[in-house]
């Protein structure tokens, strides 16, 4: 813990630092030197470069516009998925690994949305896909009767609730947005694998 002097001058807070403890003496500085993020190739040491590049604005030109390397583009959505995940419809390819090695990052939801399902459609295309709907109905308040259609209720797209069609795969991903049973020691935001789908009968 750091020691706090209270209502201590300069002096008699550095003589009340680590550095005059006895144990300084004793302290070995480690320089990090290696981002641990990056791998040993010389691509990878290439993109640092590049990234480090970019943070002093020495890659900018007039216009102050970056120019992207070639390597780096994707043609087409297809292309980009079929970088980050390949053999993604292979679902011998697949372990519980494959989908927390490499993540797509989006600005917005509705490109998330876009992208999630262009996955899904890729994702083992000879599994079975089970379409669970949700159960739309509007509370009555104070005797008044609200007539919300269930299409517009289905439309709504609130942050941290389950869209109104879930569609599901076997083997296929899903993150868990609220904890129901604290039993499983599970919390929210926990990565699970959907390992079977049963509907129950209402």
């Amino acid at each position: 813990m750091t020691p706090v002097v209270f209502k201590g001058t300069c002096q008699q807070v550095v003589a009340a630092s680590l550095c005059r403890e006895n144990l300084w003496g004793y302290i070995k500085f480690l320089h990090l030197r290696q981002n641990i993020y990056l791998g040993h190739s010389e691509a990878d040491n290439q993109y640092a470069q590049w990234l480090l590049e970019i943070g002093v604005g020495s890659t900018m030109d007039n216009n102050e516009m970056i120019q992207v390397p070639q390597s780096m583009v994707c043609a087409n959505l297809n292309s980009l998925i079929n970088r980050i995940y390949p053999g993604i419809g292979n679902t011998r390819t697949q372990d519980n690994q494959y989908f927390l090695d490499c993540i797509i990052l989006c600005p917005t939801n509705d490109e998330v949305h876009d992208i999630n399902n262009a996955i899904f459609q890729q994702f083992n295309p000879t599994v079975e896909v089970h379409m669970l709907r949700s159960v739309d109905s509007v509370s009555e308040e104070d005797g008044m009767h609200h007539a919300y259609p269930a299409e517009f209720l289905q439309q709504l797209n609130a942050s941290r609730l389950p869209p109104a069609l879930l569609c599901l795969k076997v083997g296929s991903p899903v993150i868990l947005l609220r904890n129901l049973d604290p039993g499983e020691e599970l919390c929210n935001g926990t990565r699970m694998v959907v390992l079977n789908v049963r509907r129950k009968v209402l």
